[in-house]
């Protein structure tokens, strides 16, 4: 048993490593572009039902503030929770900046999702959705199916 669970990690690390090889050779400057989402036009793509934000911190970050329009799939969950994304909409993975985001958006690029980070982070959202802006995009969203 134990040599069969060796060979079959070294396979699965094997193609993750080739998937990886192959993305870095085909990565170019519209690559970079595509990775990449700032908050205008995200929240756009929320209020159209045609993205989902993904909140990638701990637990506990979440629970001391979070985007009431997000899910929370912290990083370290994330393998074992593909199955709460749906393969027909952008994933947008978020977090205060975008390192841990960048690092989500990778993997599930590799999964075969479409997926970018949060360039401006979830700091500059929360800036961004004061007063005005905050009501009104509440106000597009809930009236969108999620």
């Amino acid at each position: 048993m134990k040599k069969y669970v060796l060979v079959l990690m070294i396979l699965v690390s094997g193609l993750f490593a080739q998937n990886f090889e192959n993305y870095l050779k085909n990565f170019d400057y519209q690559a970079r572009v595509d990775m990449k989402i700032k908050t205008p036009e995200m929240l756009v793509m929320l209020e159209e039902g045609e993205a989902v934000l993904i909140d990638i911190r701990f637990p506990e970050e979440y629970k001391v503030w979070s985007m009431g329009f997000s899910k929370n799939i912290p990083l370290n969950e994330l393998p074992d929770r593909l199955n709460e994304l749906p393969k027909d909409k952008l994933i947008i993975t978020a977090c205060p900046h975008n390192d841990r985001a960048n690092i989500a958006r990778m993997f599930l690029t590799l999964k075969g999702y479409n997926a970018r980070y949060l360039n401006d982070g979830l700091l500059k959202t929360a800036d961004f959705l004061r007063g005005d802006n905050a009501k009104e995009f509440l106000d597009e969203y809930k009236d969108t199916d999620k």
